[in-house]
């Protein structure tokens, strides 16, 4: 049987979206977590993942100029539109976009055109279990197709280990990275706060959700720092008949916990947040089955 997917994103950074993931991975038992926030991945300083594997991730190329097959032609300065090469014919690899076209226009065929490393991924095991995650390169691209990559990944590894969860930390916002994230999920928890750029966001996330079709539901994090907000959200769910499955008030016990570098399940269980949280858990389960 193939491993459900479980996805939580959320429209903005700061949502409490990665504190919400390390409770479920507490209250989860039979699952492999993927934190795929690739480009400021954050869940391995809760978790404190022993490394087992480690891969690396290539993509994109840039061009290198070998000095002993080039004639000084300067039909590669000339051809360049991103002025990547310098009068003296070197390749400057923070303006060189990997376009190729002065590898396939040099007379002398003196230009290498290789694949770039653009960063690596882990598979790790931790006290919450398996955890598959990732380090994307400063300024590198292709977030999206390293996201697919550790997703492969964790469900190869799901059926072979016998896994009935992914639970997947995504990317906020709505790009390329989100959409991999919940490409083939089976449900997607949206992590929103009662904020303006908050609602706009949340907005833009479930406009995304039901292009692909994915099943989504919504939990607002510190619901009473401005309930106003936190109404007009329940009113947009309801025209678009989106469930919120909880409403967690505003704590401390999120910045505790992550100062502990526990998950708010471990630093306060028998807390009024954690008790929140452990409801939402459960309507996510019942979903999965459903």
């Amino acid at each position: 049987m193939n491993a459900k997917e479980l996805v939580i994103i959320s429209g903005k950074g700061g949502t409490g979206k990665t504190s919400i993931v390390s409770s479920f991975a507490t209250l989860s038992k039979n699952k492999i977590v993927v934190d795929c926030d690739v480009d400021a991945a954050d869940l391995h300083l809760i978790f404190e993942p022993k490394i087992l594997k480690i891969t690396e991730f290539y993509s994109g190329k840039k061009a290198r100029i070998n000095e002993t097959k080039c004639s000084k032609c300067s039909k590669c300065l000339d051809i360049c539109r991103f002025k990547a090469i310098t009068k003296d014919l070197k390749i400057n690899d923070l303006k060189c976009e990997g376009c190729g076209a002065c590898y396939y226009n040099c007379p002398e065929n003196a230009i290498e055109f290789n694949e770039l490393k653009s960063g690596e991924w882990y598979e790790s095991t931790s006290r919450f279990g398996k955890l598959i995650h990732a380090k994307l390169g400063i300024a590198q691209e292709n977030s999206g197709k390293l996201v697919t990559e550790i997703k492969m990944y964790a469900k190869e590894l799901a059926q072979k280990e016998g896994h009935e969860l992914i639970i997947i930390d995504g990317s906020p916002g709505i790009g390329c990275p989100v959409i991999a994230s919940i490409t083939g999920a089976n449900q997607i928890l949206l992590i929103t706060e009662p904020t303006l750029s908050g609602l706009h966001d949340a907005k833009r996330v479930i406009q995304l959700a039901e292009h692909f079709n994915t099943p989504i539901a919504l939990c607002i994090n510190k619901f009473d720092i401005n309930i106003e907000i936190t109404k007009h959200i329940e009113e947009f769910c309801k025209t678009k008949k989106i469930e919120i499955l909880g409403k967690i008030g505003y704590s401390k016990d999120f910045t505790e916990a992550m100062t502990a570098k526990k998950s708010i399940i471990e630093y306060s269980p028998n807390g009024e947040i954690s008790k929140e949280i452990k409801n939402i858990w459960t309507k996510i389960q019942e979903k999965l089955r459903g």
